[in-house]
């Protein structure tokens, strides 16, 4: 009887809970609807953009109801969507004046992500408008978007981060031959090294041939950049970063001219004012990306019958979501195949855009992805955007476009096919005093047991079943850059390629962000009007809250915080059984010192 009370009492209280959360989420709903009624007047006279470096960059923005409950800026996520687009108002927006920047604790982003920014800041100042910048510490990445700055203020006892770029591969095999895993490697591509942490203790010169090329040139675009804005020539940029000026005294920021001023926060809103040429930081207003952004996508501009769909692909590419412990984006193939099949049978969509970012995963889930792609392609136009990296199975789902566009510094190619099998059997049976005896009626019955190793034979077999994969994957890419299956395998053999030297050799048509993807969607679907949505729709904010509710989302989020740039270390352990089997990968988990 007790049990049965403890149990009623339970389910009352979880009743009671969940009207109470639905109810404050009706509220906020009805709060958050009158304020879009209005979102026009919120725009004020004299009004200033704050830009806040913090947290990190996705694709897309994402309600986060605990970090906005808690005041935890830990948990800060921005979406670049929600920044291209406030920047984008506030270019157009008359009582929007200026721009300011303010860097604080920016975890950072993939080189694509920020220059993508930092064209829409430059393209913001083409219409007169300033852009004023402060920061106690600059991080790396937020200089390079601050160096747009009209004015550029470092605290007196601030620092710059300027000191080159580099990517980390973390090897894993010294690790597991001591517990006792080999792992059975069968891969086609000179430069397909996503095996390489599992086989070796260092890079292979393949590998490191195709980092130095692809962290030269993105460097390249970074240094031309900041070279342009502050007026400082490449040789002395380079020359600072190697003087590591960040333990340098704030005098020499400007002296060098990396800095414009040196003062104190309060100094800012009177430094804003000047640029607004009004007498006192009470006679402006600011207003916020989020706020900015969301005038801008909610503002009535009437539905003009003609839809180009943006479809956003982010993540590693998988069969099914393992995303139960996993904060990492993914691309679902089942999910992400029946939301274009819908795309390419709804008349209303004229045109659809890809935004693609992500390093592969799943050859066949890939596959499987780029069969929607073509029967999209058969009734409508498809454009392919990539964003930081579009690489493997990446660019598998990639290549069938009709058109590819990608950043400068996007992290592309990595044509190839690799399978990973791990033999425990010295881990179970030798350390762990586990054995095994297995009854099999046929000779591969229990081929790919963790317990033992791969016969001669069914290496073979592995391998001609890569061979295989490799064709495939060669072919879908040559047919659809209509080039020679020969040529692609040139450029293939899992080598990685920036955006730049993809456009070079082929492998995209044209460089540029989202911007212009959505217009070459129009012009090939022949609209001279169109609404652009984006797909798939973003999660209410009880969604987010049921989902944080489950515990293992804001955990993981929390976990990921902590461990910053050794997380991935930490994802890459934990995911370990997923990489098994066929993989269409980059070579590693990029870590990028930007």
């Amino acid at each position: 009887m007790k049990q049965f009370f403890k149990y009623v009492c339970a389910t009352v209280v979880g009743i009671i809970l969940v009207v109470a959360i639905v109810t404050i989420l009706s509220i906020m709903g009805l709060v958050g609807m009158a304020s879009m009624g209005s979102a026009t007047a919120n725009v004020k006279d004299n009004s200033v953009l704050v830009i806040q470096l913090e947290g990190s960059i996705n694709e897309r923005s994402e309600e986060n109801p605990f970090g906005d409950l808690l005041g935890n800026s830990v948990l800060t996520e921005q979406g670049l969507d929600d920044i291209l687009n406030a920047i984008e108002r506030a270019k157009t927006e008359p009582k929007v004046k200026g721009i300011y920047i303010e860097a604080g604790a920016f975890a950072g982003a993939m080189p694509a992500t920020l220059q993508s920014i930092r064209k829409a800041l430059e393209d913001f100042k083409k219409e007169g408008k300033f852009i004023v910048a402060y920061g106690d510490e600059y991080t790396q990445g937020a200089y390079y978007l601050c160096s747009t700055a009209d004015s550029l203020i470092v605290n007196p006892q601030g620092v710059i981060e300027w000191s080159g770029l580099s990517s980390t591969v973390t090897y894993y095999k010294d690790l597991l031959e001591k517990v006792g895993v080999d792992m059975q490697v069968v891969k086609v591509g000179t430069y397909k090294s996503a095996v390489e942490p599992y086989l070796l203790s260092e890079m292979s010169d393949a590998n490191r041939e195709q980092i130095e090329t692809y962290d030269r040139e993105i460097w390249n675009e970074i240094t031309k950049a900041v070279s342009k804005s502050r007026g400082i020539s490449e040789a002395k940029l380079n020359e600072l970063a190697d003087s590591m000026i960040l333990l340098s005294e704030a005098s020499l920021y400007k002296k060098e001219k990396l800095a414009d001023k040196l003062a104190y926060s309060d100094a800012v809103k009177q430094t804003i004012a000047n640029m607004m040429k009004v007498d006192s930081p009470d006679d402006y207003n600011t207003i916020s990306v989020k706020d900015l952004a969301g005038i801008s996508a909610n503002q009535p501009k009437g539905f003009s019958g003609n839809v180009v769909a943006v479809y956003y692909a982010v993540g590693d590419i998988v069969e099914i979501s393992t995303s139960d412990w996993n904060y990492s984006p993914e691309i679902v193939s089942k999910k992400v195949c029946k939301d274009l099949e819908k795309l390419a049978n709804d008349d209303d969509v004229k045109a659809v855009v890809l935004r693609v970012n992500s390093g592969g995963g799943s050859a066949f889930a890939s596959e499987q992805i780029w069969h929607e792609v073509m029967d999209i392609k058969a009734k409508k136009p498809i454009v392919v955007s990539m964003g930081d990296m579009a690489a493997s199975g990446g660019y598998y789902i990639s290549c069938a476009a009709d058109y590819i566009y990608a950043e400068p510094t996007t992290i592309t190619g990595s044509i190839g096919i690799f399978g990973m099998f791990p033999n425990a059997g010295e881990l179970l049976n030798d350390k762990l005093g586990v054995h095994f005896n297995t009854v099999k009626t046929n000779e591969h019955a229990d081929f790919g047991d963790i317990s033992r190793p791969f016969t001669e034979q069914e290496r073979a077999i592995a391998q001609r079943y890569i061979n295989n994969g490799y064709e495939l994957f060669t072919r879908r890419c040559a047919d659809g850059r209509k080039m020679k299956q020969d040529d692609i395998k040139k450029i293939g053999e899992g080598r990685v390629w920036t955006g730049i030297h993809a456009k070079q050799i082929g492998l995209v048509d044209e460089l540029g962000g989202l911007d212009k993807a959505i217009a070459k969607a129009k012009q090939l679907a022949k609209l001279d009007e169109a609404s652009v949505m984006n797909y798939p729709a973003k999660g209410t904010i009880l969604d987010q809250l049921l989902e944080e509710m489950q515990g293992s989302s804001y955990a993981d989020k929390q976990l990921k915080q902590t461990l910053g740039e050794y997380y991935p270390l930490w994802a890459d352990l934990k995911n370990l059984h997923q990489k098994t089997g066929i993989q269409a990968s980059l070579p590693y988990r990029l870590k990028f010192r930007l």
